[in-house]
Protein backbone atom coordinates (compact mmCIF):
# COMPACT_ATOMS: atom_id res chain seq x y z
CA UNK A 1 0.00 0.00 0.00
CA UNK A 2 3.28 2.60 1.03
CA UNK A 3 4.46 1.78 -2.27
CA UNK A 4 1.61 2.42 -4.44
CA UNK A 5 1.07 5.93 -2.31
CA UNK A 6 4.67 6.66 -3.37
CA UNK A 7 4.23 5.80 -7.03
CA UNK A 8 0.73 8.16 -7.19
CA UNK A 9 3.05 11.30 -5.47
CA UNK A 10 5.46 10.26 -7.55
CA UNK A 11 3.27 10.79 -10.79
CA UNK A 12 1.08 13.52 -9.39
CA UNK A 13 4.39 15.52 -9.59
CA UNK A 14 5.79 14.79 -12.72
CA UNK A 15 2.06 15.84 -13.78
CA UNK A 16 2.24 18.71 -12.45
CA UNK A 17 5.93 19.56 -13.52
CA UNK A 18 5.18 18.72 -16.83
CA UNK A 19 1.74 20.73 -17.19
CA UNK A 20 3.63 24.10 -15.04
CA UNK A 21 6.16 23.76 -17.74
CA UNK A 22 3.46 23.81 -20.51
CA UNK A 23 1.66 26.62 -19.32
CA UNK A 24 4.48 29.26 -17.80
CA UNK A 25 6.18 29.64 -20.99
CA UNK A 26 7.30 33.71 -20.88
CA UNK A 27 6.53 36.45 -22.79
CA UNK A 28 8.30 37.78 -25.73
CA UNK A 29 10.32 41.34 -24.63
CA UNK A 30 9.17 44.54 -26.30
CA UNK A 31 10.56 45.66 -29.37
CA UNK A 32 13.65 47.77 -27.78
CA UNK A 33 13.81 45.63 -24.77
CA UNK A 34 16.76 43.19 -23.60
CA UNK A 35 17.71 41.45 -20.59
CA UNK A 36 20.09 38.14 -19.52
CA UNK A 37 19.59 34.78 -18.85
CA UNK A 38 18.08 35.99 -15.36
CA UNK A 39 15.11 37.79 -16.80
CA UNK A 40 15.13 39.97 -13.72
CA UNK A 41 16.43 42.98 -15.31
CA UNK A 42 14.89 43.91 -18.54
CA UNK A 43 16.28 47.67 -20.12
CA UNK A 44 15.16 49.31 -22.50
CA UNK A 45 18.29 49.77 -25.29
CA UNK A 46 18.77 52.46 -27.73
CA UNK A 47 20.05 49.52 -30.53
CA UNK A 48 22.46 46.07 -30.83
CA UNK A 49 24.97 46.33 -33.21
CA UNK A 50 26.68 43.02 -34.18
CA UNK A 51 30.61 42.98 -33.99
CA UNK A 52 32.17 42.14 -37.49
CA UNK A 53 35.47 43.44 -38.01
CA UNK A 54 37.52 46.06 -36.37
CA UNK A 55 37.08 49.08 -37.83
CA UNK A 56 33.55 48.76 -37.91
CA UNK A 57 33.57 48.19 -33.84
CA UNK A 58 36.06 51.18 -33.56
CA UNK A 59 33.40 53.34 -35.52
CA UNK A 60 30.72 51.89 -33.57
CA UNK A 61 32.59 53.42 -30.36
CA UNK A 62 33.67 56.76 -31.67
CA UNK A 63 29.98 57.51 -32.98
CA UNK A 64 28.34 56.58 -29.55
CA UNK A 65 31.10 59.08 -27.80
CA UNK A 66 30.03 61.68 -30.18
CA UNK A 67 26.42 60.82 -30.22
CA UNK A 68 26.44 60.75 -26.10
CA UNK A 69 25.59 56.93 -26.00
CA UNK A 70 27.48 54.80 -23.97
CA UNK A 71 28.59 51.71 -25.30
CA UNK A 72 28.50 48.19 -23.24
CA UNK A 73 29.50 44.56 -24.81
CA UNK A 74 27.42 41.23 -25.03
CA UNK A 75 28.50 37.40 -26.08
CA UNK A 76 26.15 34.61 -24.82
CA UNK A 77 24.72 36.85 -22.53
CA UNK A 78 24.98 34.43 -19.43
CA UNK A 79 25.57 36.74 -16.99
CA UNK A 80 22.86 37.81 -14.59
CA UNK A 81 23.23 41.08 -13.12
CA UNK A 82 23.10 43.21 -16.29
CA UNK A 83 26.58 43.11 -17.13
CA UNK A 84 26.14 43.49 -21.31
CA UNK A 85 23.62 46.24 -21.43
CA UNK A 86 23.11 49.69 -20.20
CA UNK A 87 19.60 51.92 -20.00
CA UNK A 88 19.33 53.89 -23.59
CA UNK A 89 22.74 52.46 -24.71
CA UNK A 90 24.32 50.74 -27.84
CA UNK A 91 25.10 47.29 -27.01
CA UNK A 92 27.52 45.90 -29.24
CA UNK A 93 26.86 41.81 -30.02
CA UNK A 94 29.91 39.77 -30.26
CA UNK A 95 28.27 36.54 -31.32
CA UNK A 96 29.28 37.16 -34.97
CA UNK A 97 33.05 38.42 -33.95
CA UNK A 98 34.20 34.91 -33.81
CA UNK A 99 36.71 33.54 -35.97
CA UNK A 100 39.82 31.27 -34.44
CA UNK A 101 42.71 32.80 -36.51
CA UNK A 102 45.26 31.15 -35.53
CA UNK A 103 46.36 27.46 -33.63
CA UNK A 104 50.08 27.15 -33.03
CA UNK A 105 50.86 23.30 -32.47
CA UNK A 106 54.10 23.92 -31.12
CA UNK A 107 54.25 26.72 -29.02
CA UNK A 108 50.43 25.20 -27.82
CA UNK A 109 48.80 28.83 -28.00
CA UNK A 110 46.21 29.78 -30.04
CA UNK A 111 44.72 33.36 -31.38
CA UNK A 112 41.17 34.03 -31.47
CA UNK A 113 38.45 37.03 -31.82
CA UNK A 114 36.80 37.33 -28.38
CA UNK A 115 33.28 36.49 -29.95
CA UNK A 116 33.96 32.76 -30.10
CA UNK A 117 32.60 30.23 -27.78
CA UNK A 118 35.14 27.44 -26.05
CA UNK A 119 33.23 25.25 -28.41
CA UNK A 120 34.51 26.68 -31.26
CA UNK A 121 37.87 26.69 -29.96
CA UNK A 122 37.61 22.89 -28.98
CA UNK A 123 36.68 22.48 -32.47
CA UNK A 124 40.01 24.12 -34.16
CA UNK A 125 42.45 22.57 -31.38
CA UNK A 126 40.77 18.91 -31.14
CA UNK A 127 42.57 18.16 -34.39
CA UNK A 128 45.89 18.81 -32.82
CA UNK A 129 45.02 16.82 -29.54
CA UNK A 130 45.45 20.03 -27.75
CA UNK A 131 43.13 21.65 -24.96
CA UNK A 132 42.19 24.24 -22.65
CA UNK A 133 43.99 24.84 -19.59
CA UNK A 134 41.06 26.58 -17.85
CA UNK A 135 37.85 26.74 -18.59
CA UNK A 136 33.91 26.64 -17.23
CA UNK A 137 32.25 23.20 -17.15
CA UNK A 138 30.61 24.01 -20.33
CA UNK A 139 31.70 25.03 -23.76
CA UNK A 140 28.67 27.59 -24.85
CA UNK A 141 30.28 30.40 -23.04
CA UNK A 142 32.47 33.36 -25.07
CA UNK A 143 35.92 33.94 -24.62
CA UNK A 144 35.34 37.84 -24.01
CA UNK A 145 32.54 37.18 -21.64
CA UNK A 146 34.97 34.28 -19.42
CA UNK A 147 37.46 36.86 -19.53
CA UNK A 148 35.23 39.65 -17.94
CA UNK A 149 34.60 37.53 -15.24
CA UNK A 150 37.91 35.87 -15.07
CA UNK A 151 36.68 32.44 -15.31
CA UNK A 152 37.60 29.24 -13.40
CA UNK A 153 36.49 25.80 -13.98
CA UNK A 154 37.31 21.92 -12.81
CA UNK A 155 41.30 22.55 -13.52
CA UNK A 156 43.31 21.48 -10.61
CA UNK A 157 46.74 22.56 -11.67
CA UNK A 158 45.88 26.27 -13.02
CA UNK A 159 44.86 29.37 -11.94
CA UNK A 160 42.02 30.97 -12.70
CA UNK A 161 41.30 32.02 -16.44
CA UNK A 162 43.74 34.89 -16.08
CA UNK A 163 47.03 33.13 -15.72
CA UNK A 164 46.50 30.96 -18.96
CA UNK A 165 46.31 34.76 -21.07
CA UNK A 166 49.62 36.24 -23.00
CA UNK A 167 48.52 38.89 -24.25
CA UNK A 168 45.19 40.46 -25.63
CA UNK A 169 43.77 43.46 -27.98
CA UNK A 170 41.80 46.46 -26.37
CA UNK A 171 39.32 48.88 -28.13
CA UNK A 172 39.49 51.55 -25.96
CA UNK A 173 37.10 54.36 -24.94
CA UNK A 174 39.05 56.92 -27.34
CA UNK A 175 38.60 54.30 -30.09
CA UNK A 176 42.07 53.13 -30.27
CA UNK A 177 43.24 49.62 -30.34
CA UNK A 178 46.05 49.16 -27.97
CA UNK A 179 47.71 45.63 -26.93
CA UNK A 180 47.82 44.55 -23.38
CA UNK A 181 50.51 41.56 -21.77
CA UNK A 182 52.23 41.11 -18.82
CA UNK A 183 54.70 43.34 -20.40
CA UNK A 184 52.97 45.94 -22.54
CA UNK A 185 50.60 48.35 -21.22
CA UNK A 186 51.08 46.30 -18.04
CA UNK A 187 48.99 47.62 -15.94
CA UNK A 188 45.66 47.23 -17.62
CA UNK A 189 45.97 43.35 -17.20
CA UNK A 190 45.10 42.87 -14.14
CA UNK A 191 42.14 45.12 -14.14
CA UNK A 192 40.26 44.45 -17.37
CA UNK A 193 40.88 40.47 -17.03
CA UNK A 194 37.94 40.33 -14.49
CA UNK A 195 36.70 43.86 -15.27
CA UNK A 196 33.92 43.40 -16.27
CA UNK A 197 33.12 45.20 -19.63
CA UNK A 198 34.04 48.54 -18.16
CA UNK A 199 37.57 49.19 -19.72
CA UNK A 200 36.88 48.47 -23.39
CA UNK A 201 36.18 45.81 -25.92
CA UNK A 202 38.63 42.75 -25.56
CA UNK A 203 38.70 42.35 -29.53
CA UNK A 204 41.99 39.22 -29.88
CA UNK A 205 43.20 36.90 -27.59
CA UNK A 206 46.31 35.10 -27.39
CA UNK A 207 45.27 32.02 -24.72
CA UNK A 208 48.08 29.01 -23.60
CA UNK A 209 47.00 25.28 -24.47
CA UNK A 210 47.67 22.33 -22.96
CA UNK A 211 47.74 18.62 -24.20
CA UNK A 212 44.10 16.75 -25.03
CA UNK A 213 44.89 13.93 -22.07
CA UNK A 214 42.79 11.05 -21.38
CA UNK A 215 41.35 10.99 -17.82
CA UNK A 216 39.82 7.96 -15.90
CA UNK A 217 36.82 8.79 -14.46
CA UNK A 218 36.98 8.57 -10.43
CA UNK A 219 33.93 9.03 -8.20
CA UNK A 220 33.72 8.92 -4.46
CA UNK A 221 30.53 9.64 -1.76
CA UNK A 222 31.36 10.29 1.87
CA UNK A 223 30.55 12.59 4.60
CA UNK A 224 30.74 16.43 4.58
CA UNK A 225 32.96 16.57 6.94
CA UNK A 226 35.35 14.15 5.54
CA UNK A 227 35.30 16.12 2.02
CA UNK A 228 38.40 18.29 2.98
CA UNK A 229 41.14 15.50 3.91
CA UNK A 230 39.71 13.62 1.20
CA UNK A 231 40.35 16.22 -1.09
CA UNK A 232 43.53 17.34 -0.01
CA UNK A 233 45.22 13.86 -0.19
CA UNK A 234 43.08 11.77 -2.78
CA UNK A 235 43.37 15.33 -5.50
CA UNK A 236 45.44 17.97 -4.60
CA UNK A 237 48.77 15.98 -3.59
CA UNK A 238 47.98 13.06 -5.71
CA UNK A 239 50.05 14.14 -9.08
CA UNK A 240 47.65 11.58 -11.04
CA UNK A 241 44.90 13.81 -10.26
CA UNK A 242 44.18 16.22 -13.15
CA UNK A 243 40.20 17.99 -12.25
CA UNK A 244 38.17 17.85 -9.94
CA UNK A 245 34.08 18.69 -9.38
CA UNK A 246 31.58 17.98 -6.42
CA UNK A 247 28.33 18.50 -5.32
CA UNK A 248 26.71 18.59 -1.82
CA UNK A 249 23.41 17.41 -1.45
CA UNK A 250 20.55 20.12 -1.01
CA UNK A 251 17.92 17.39 -0.51
CA UNK A 252 15.88 17.20 2.84
CA UNK A 253 16.95 13.79 3.35
CA UNK A 254 20.52 14.48 3.72
CA UNK A 255 21.00 18.10 3.70
CA UNK A 256 24.27 19.72 3.41
CA UNK A 257 25.27 16.36 5.15
CA UNK A 258 26.01 14.64 1.70
CA UNK A 259 29.16 14.95 -0.51
CA UNK A 260 29.74 13.31 -3.89
CA UNK A 261 33.31 13.45 -5.94
CA UNK A 262 34.42 13.36 -9.47
CA UNK A 263 37.65 13.32 -10.23
CA UNK A 264 39.76 13.19 -13.44
CA UNK A 265 42.67 10.59 -12.85
CA UNK A 266 45.90 10.29 -15.76
CA UNK A 267 45.83 7.26 -17.31
CA UNK A 268 48.05 5.30 -19.37
CA UNK A 269 45.83 4.14 -21.42
CA UNK A 270 46.20 4.77 -25.36
CA UNK A 271 43.53 7.58 -26.46
CA UNK A 272 41.17 5.91 -29.42
CA UNK A 273 39.45 7.75 -31.94
CA UNK A 274 36.71 7.26 -30.40
CA UNK A 275 37.91 9.09 -27.70
CA UNK A 276 38.53 12.06 -29.07
CA UNK A 277 35.31 12.64 -30.85
CA UNK A 278 34.39 15.97 -29.21
CA UNK A 279 30.82 15.11 -27.57
CA UNK A 280 27.44 17.03 -28.27
CA UNK A 281 24.62 17.78 -25.48
CA UNK A 282 21.86 15.36 -26.19
CA UNK A 283 20.64 16.02 -22.64
CA UNK A 284 18.13 13.32 -21.67
CA UNK A 285 14.60 13.96 -21.22
CA UNK A 286 14.71 12.17 -17.50
CA UNK A 287 17.22 14.71 -15.76
CA UNK A 288 15.30 17.84 -17.14
CA UNK A 289 12.24 16.53 -15.71
CA UNK A 290 14.14 15.38 -12.37
CA UNK A 291 15.34 18.91 -11.64
CA UNK A 292 11.48 20.02 -12.81
CA UNK A 293 10.28 17.91 -10.15
CA UNK A 294 13.11 19.19 -7.34
CA UNK A 295 11.66 22.32 -8.29
CA UNK A 296 8.34 21.88 -6.75
CA UNK A 297 8.56 19.51 -4.02
CA UNK A 298 11.18 17.78 -1.43
CA UNK A 299 10.17 14.85 -2.57
CA UNK A 300 11.46 15.37 -6.09
CA UNK A 301 14.78 16.74 -4.32
CA UNK A 302 15.59 13.42 -2.96
CA UNK A 303 14.57 11.70 -6.30
CA UNK A 304 16.86 14.33 -8.30
CA UNK A 305 19.75 13.32 -5.71
CA UNK A 306 19.80 9.58 -5.58
CA UNK A 307 19.52 10.22 -9.62
CA UNK A 308 22.53 12.21 -9.63
CA UNK A 309 24.14 9.62 -6.87
CA UNK A 310 23.43 6.72 -9.26
CA UNK A 311 24.34 8.27 -12.50
CA UNK A 312 27.40 9.29 -11.20
CA UNK A 313 28.94 6.57 -9.51
CA UNK A 314 27.97 5.06 -13.13
CA UNK A 315 30.38 6.69 -14.69
CA UNK A 316 33.42 5.56 -12.17
CA UNK A 317 36.27 3.63 -14.37
CA UNK A 318 34.93 5.31 -17.66
CA UNK A 319 37.20 7.18 -19.93
CA UNK A 320 36.75 11.11 -21.28
CA UNK A 321 39.37 13.57 -22.62
CA UNK A 322 39.93 16.76 -20.80
CA UNK A 323 37.92 18.67 -24.11
CA UNK A 324 34.91 16.81 -23.56
CA UNK A 325 34.89 17.14 -19.46
CA UNK A 326 35.29 20.75 -20.53
CA UNK A 327 31.76 20.20 -22.02
CA UNK A 328 29.02 19.13 -19.50
CA UNK A 329 25.70 18.97 -20.51
CA UNK A 330 23.96 21.95 -19.67
CA UNK A 331 20.84 21.77 -22.25
CA UNK A 332 18.68 20.23 -18.98
CA UNK A 333 19.40 23.02 -16.84
CA UNK A 334 17.73 25.71 -19.26
CA UNK A 335 14.41 27.22 -17.76
CA UNK A 336 11.94 29.94 -18.98
CA UNK A 337 9.35 30.33 -16.96
CA UNK A 338 6.95 33.08 -16.43
CA UNK A 339 6.27 33.76 -12.68
CA UNK A 340 9.82 32.13 -11.51
CA UNK A 341 13.56 32.51 -12.57
CA UNK A 342 16.66 30.57 -11.91
CA UNK A 343 19.36 32.23 -10.95
CA UNK A 344 23.07 31.54 -9.95
CA UNK A 345 25.64 32.73 -7.17
CA UNK A 346 28.84 31.15 -6.19
CA UNK A 347 30.35 31.70 -2.73
CA UNK A 348 34.10 31.32 -2.28
CA UNK A 349 35.84 30.34 1.26
CA UNK A 350 39.66 28.99 2.16
CA UNK A 351 40.13 25.42 1.84
CA UNK A 352 40.55 24.96 6.07
CA UNK A 353 36.95 26.48 6.56
CA UNK A 354 34.78 24.26 4.94
CA UNK A 355 33.61 22.27 7.62
CA UNK A 356 32.63 24.98 9.57
CA UNK A 357 31.33 27.01 6.63
CA UNK A 358 28.78 24.34 5.98
CA UNK A 359 27.74 23.64 9.34
CA UNK A 360 27.16 27.66 9.79
CA UNK A 361 25.15 27.75 6.36
CA UNK A 362 23.42 24.37 6.74
CA UNK A 363 22.23 26.03 10.59
CA UNK A 364 20.89 28.97 8.76
CA UNK A 365 19.21 27.97 5.75
CA UNK A 366 17.03 25.28 7.45
CA UNK A 367 14.61 27.36 8.34
CA UNK A 368 14.46 29.21 5.20
CA UNK A 369 11.69 26.83 3.95
CA UNK A 370 10.55 28.83 1.01
CA UNK A 371 14.33 29.60 -0.16
CA UNK A 372 14.27 27.06 -3.51
CA UNK A 373 18.06 25.89 -3.48
CA UNK A 374 18.51 23.35 -6.57
CA UNK A 375 21.98 22.06 -6.47
CA UNK A 376 25.37 23.12 -5.03
CA UNK A 377 28.55 22.33 -6.80
CA UNK A 378 31.73 22.14 -5.19
CA UNK A 379 35.13 23.71 -7.82
CA UNK A 380 38.92 24.17 -6.03
CA UNK A 381 40.51 27.56 -7.17
CA UNK A 382 44.35 28.22 -6.56
CA UNK A 383 45.02 31.85 -4.95
CA UNK A 384 44.85 34.22 -7.56
CA UNK A 385 47.59 36.83 -6.78
CA UNK A 386 47.03 38.50 -11.06
CA UNK A 387 43.99 39.97 -10.85
CA UNK A 388 42.28 43.09 -9.17
CA UNK A 389 38.66 42.09 -8.44
CA UNK A 390 40.33 38.77 -7.38
CA UNK A 391 37.86 36.23 -5.72
CA UNK A 392 40.14 33.48 -4.36
CA UNK A 393 42.50 35.32 -1.93
CA UNK A 394 43.92 31.97 -1.02
CA UNK A 395 43.38 28.72 -1.94
CA UNK A 396 39.39 28.39 -2.09
CA UNK A 397 36.67 25.84 -2.26
CA UNK A 398 33.81 27.47 -4.65
CA UNK A 399 30.41 26.89 -4.12
CA UNK A 400 28.09 27.25 -7.21
CA UNK A 401 24.95 27.78 -6.15
CA UNK A 402 21.54 27.24 -8.41
CA UNK A 403 18.72 28.62 -7.18
CA UNK A 404 14.61 29.03 -8.25
CA UNK A 405 12.70 32.31 -6.91
CA UNK A 406 9.75 34.21 -8.49
CA UNK A 407 9.73 37.40 -10.79
CA UNK A 408 8.03 39.64 -8.65
CA UNK A 409 9.31 42.36 -5.98
CA UNK A 410 8.56 40.59 -3.29
CA UNK A 411 9.75 37.35 -4.19
CA UNK A 412 13.14 38.94 -5.36
CA UNK A 413 13.28 41.30 -1.79
CA UNK A 414 12.74 37.70 0.13
CA UNK A 415 15.64 36.26 -2.03
CA UNK A 416 17.83 38.94 -1.37
CA UNK A 417 17.50 39.56 2.20
CA UNK A 418 18.46 35.34 2.23
CA UNK A 419 21.37 35.37 -0.21
CA UNK A 420 22.70 38.93 1.93
CA UNK A 421 22.54 36.62 5.04
CA UNK A 422 24.71 33.52 3.46
CA UNK A 423 27.30 36.46 1.50
CA UNK A 424 27.45 37.79 5.74
CA UNK A 425 28.50 34.13 6.53
CA UNK A 426 31.00 33.76 4.16
CA UNK A 427 32.56 36.94 4.54
CA UNK A 428 32.72 35.62 8.83
CA UNK A 429 34.27 32.67 7.18
CA UNK A 430 37.13 34.36 5.26
CA UNK A 431 35.52 34.31 2.24
CA UNK A 432 33.89 36.30 -0.51
CA UNK A 433 31.63 35.58 -3.68
CA UNK A 434 30.85 36.10 -7.35
CA UNK A 435 30.35 39.35 -9.60
CA UNK A 436 28.80 38.39 -12.52
CA UNK A 437 25.43 38.09 -10.73
CA UNK A 438 21.97 39.76 -9.95
CA UNK A 439 23.05 42.12 -7.28
CA UNK A 440 21.60 41.20 -4.28
CA UNK A 441 24.39 41.85 -2.13
CA UNK A 442 25.28 45.42 -0.77
CA UNK A 443 27.75 47.72 -1.85
CA UNK A 444 29.01 47.21 1.43
CA UNK A 445 29.35 43.87 1.27
CA UNK A 446 30.58 43.79 -2.14
CA UNK A 447 34.02 46.19 -0.68
CA UNK A 448 34.33 43.48 2.24
CA UNK A 449 34.76 40.87 -0.28
CA UNK A 450 36.90 42.43 -2.66
CA UNK A 451 39.06 45.14 -0.86
CA UNK A 452 40.31 46.42 -3.71
CA UNK A 453 36.84 47.80 -4.68
CA UNK A 454 37.73 51.65 -4.75
CA UNK A 455 40.70 51.34 -6.70
CA UNK A 456 39.11 49.54 -9.58
CA UNK A 457 36.24 51.74 -9.53
CA UNK A 458 38.65 54.80 -9.73
CA UNK A 459 40.67 53.14 -12.35
CA UNK A 460 37.77 52.66 -14.40
CA UNK A 461 37.00 56.72 -14.00
CA UNK A 462 40.52 57.64 -14.81
CA UNK A 463 40.88 55.46 -17.83
CA UNK A 464 37.16 56.16 -19.19
CA UNK A 465 36.29 59.40 -17.64
CA UNK A 466 33.08 59.99 -20.42
CA UNK A 467 31.74 56.50 -18.97
CA UNK A 468 31.21 55.25 -22.87
CA UNK A 469 31.76 51.97 -21.87
CA UNK A 470 28.69 51.36 -19.28
CA UNK A 471 26.49 48.71 -17.67
CA UNK A 472 23.76 48.21 -15.02
CA UNK A 473 26.46 46.30 -12.98
CA UNK A 474 28.72 49.61 -12.69
CA UNK A 475 25.80 51.66 -12.26
CA UNK A 476 24.94 49.60 -9.02
CA UNK A 477 27.87 49.48 -7.77
CA UNK A 478 30.49 51.94 -8.94
CA UNK A 479 28.36 55.31 -8.79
Amino acid sequence: MRKKILVGILLLTVFATVLHTLWNKPTPLKHGMIDDVGHLLPTKIDRVVKGKEVEQLKKIVIDAKKQGKTVSIAGQRHSQGGHTYYKDGVVIDLKTFNKVEKVDPVHKTVIVQSGATWGDIQKAINPYNLALKVTQSQEIFSVGGSLSVNAHGRDIRNHSLASTVNWFTLLTPTGKVIKVSRTENKELFPYVLGGYGLFGVILEVELQLTNNELYQVETKTMEYDKYPAYFKKNVLENKNASMHIARISVAPDSFFDKVYAINYMETSRKMSDSDKELKEDHSAFLPKLALGMSRTSDIGKDLFWQLQYSFIHSLNGSYETRNNVMRSESKFMEFDDRQDTQVLQEFFVPVDEFVSYIDDVREYLQYEHDFNLLNITIRYVEKDNETVMNYAKDDMFAFVVLIQHGKDKDSVHKASEVIQKWTDLTIKHRGSYYLPYYPYQTKQQMQSAYPRTEDFFNKKKEFDPNRVFMNTFYENYGE
